[in-house]
C-alpha cells in the first residue's frame, strides 16, 4: 500500500444551501460533509477533512482551503478533476496541490480576507438576494469608510465584536485591513483582514457600520465600540453578503496546480483581480 501524503485544495462554493462548512452532528448539509463524499466516491477512502477557517450557514468562499490525506497515486490535477466530477453545482475545487505532511490550515495561516457586500438605495434585486444585503436606503458609505479607518490595526482584545464564546477562549486578534469601497452607485464592499477573526466579528463589524452609513451611529461612538462589553456590537449583518475571499500562507508553502488562481488575492489598491502572485501564497472566519 502507498504511503499517506496530503494534499491541498483551494474550494470555492456558494453557501446558501448549507448549513456551514463544517460537518454537524445532526444530519445537515454542510461542505465538509459534501467534499468527504466526493472524496470517498473517487479514492474510496473515508476521511475528516480541515478547513482553514469556519464558516457559516449562507456564507460563501472564493479561496477556502481544505487537506485531505491520501494514498491513492492521482496527481493534484487528477483529483482536482474527479473531485469536480462528483460535487454538486454549488461547490468546486479550484485548484489542488501537494502539502507537507505536517500542514495544517488553520494553524499555518498568517491572515484571512473577507469581503462584505451591500447593495443599496434601490429596490431588492430576485438575481443576487444570496449574494449581497440588499437595503432600499442609500447609505452614507463616505462616513460608513471613516469609521472603519478608526479601528485599531494592533492586536487587541476583539469580544465586543465577538459572538458568545467559551470561557477560557482568547479574543485576541490583530486587525490588518478594514476599508469600505462604493464600487458603483448601489454597491458597497467591506473588506477586512485579520491574523484570524472571531465568530461573527465580520458580520457585527458590517452590522455596526451600516447603522453609521443609516446616520444612527458616529464613526466615533463605532470606534468606541472596541471597549464596549463582549458580544455588544451590531448587530449581525445577514451572512449572505460575505465571502471567505482567502487565506495566506508563508511563501512557497502551496503550488497550486491550475491556473485559476489568479482571484485568489486583489491588490490593496486594485478593483480588479491582478495577475497571480509569484510567491506562491494563498489568500483564503466570520
Amino acid at each position: 500500500m502507498s504511503a499517506s501524503r496530503r494534499l491541498a485544495l483551494l474550494v470555492e462554493y456558494d453557501g446558501t444551501a448549507f448549513a456551514g462548512s463544517q460537518a454537524q452532528p445532526v444530519s445537515r448539509r454542510t461542505v465538509q460533509q459534501t467534499l468527504e463524499a466526493a472524496i470517498e466516491a473517487f479514492t474510496g477512502e473515508t476521511q475528516r477533512v480541515r478547513f482553514a477557517g469556519r464558516t457559516d450557514a449562507g456564507v460563501h468562499a472564493l479561496g477556502q482551503v481544505v487537506t485531505l490525506d491520501t494514498r491513492t497515486p492521482h496527481s493534484p490535477a487528477r483529483f482536482r478533476r474527479a473531485l469536480n466530477h462528483f460535487l454538486p453545482p454549488d461547490v468546486a475545487v479550484r485548484s489542488a496541490c501537494e502539502a507537507p505532511s505536517d500542514f495544517e490550515p488553520r494553524r499555518h495561516a498568517t491572515s484571512r480576507r473577507y469581503r462584505y457586500v451591500i447593495e443599496d438605495g434601490r429596490p431588492r434585486s430576485p438575481l443576487t438576494r444570496h449574494a449581497a444585503w440588499q437595503r432600499d436606503d442609500l447609505l452614507d458609505a463616505q462616513s460608513m469608510a471613516e469609521a472603519a479607518s478608526l479601528l485599531p490595526r494592533t492586536q487587541r482584545d476583539w469580544s465586543a465584536f465577538a459572538g458568545r464564546l467559551p470561557a477560557g477562549r482568547s479574543t485576541l486578534r490583530t486587525l490588518l485591513r478594514c476599508e469600505v469601497r462604493r464600487c458603483s452607485p448601489h454597491r458597497i464592499e467591506v473588506w477586512m483582514e485579520a491574523d484570524a477573526f472571531l465568530p461573527h466579528q465580520v458580520r457585527r463589524t458590517v452590522g455596526a457600520l451600516e447603522r453609521v452609513g443609516s446616520g444612527r451611529l458616529t464613526p466615533a461612538a463605532f470606534a468606541r465600540l472596541v471597549e464596549a462589553p463582549p458580544a455588544s456590537a451590531g448587530p449581525v449583518a445577514p451572512p449572505q453578503g460575505l465571502t471567505l475571499i482567502a487565506v495566506r500562507y508563508p511563501s512557497g508553502l502551496l503550488d497550486w496546480d491550475a491556473l485559476d488562481t489568479e482571484t485568489v488575492d486583489w491588490d490593496d489598491n486594485e478593483d480588479v483581480p491582478p495577475q497571480r502572485e509569484s510567491d506562491g501564497a494563498t489568500m483564503a472566519r466570520d
